[in-house]
């Protein structure tokens, strides 16, 4: 199954609900890192953190499919 097909397969409930928190996770790292005002330089180290580990669990929680019994 290539990368395309996989990312257009269904996604079971639970990586739906974690590709969702990973989404919020990276959004919320994002606007840390975005903030218009100084911030110290450890809450920006884990602005960046943030925004890596979000989209990191939202794409892994995307590729990940059911198998399907009939499929082969």
């Amino acid at each position: 199954m290539n990368v395309i097909k996989r990312a257009k397969a269904p996604t079971p409930k639970f990586f739906k609900v974690l590709r969702n928190i990973g989404l919020v996770i990276a959004t919320v790292g994002g606007t840390i890192l975005a903030a218009p005002v100084a911030l110290p330089v450890v809450v920006t180290t884990i602005g960046g953190y943030l925004a890596v580990a979000g989209g990191v669990v939202s794409a892994v929680s995307q590729l990940t499919t059911q198998k399907d019994a009939s499929a082969k």
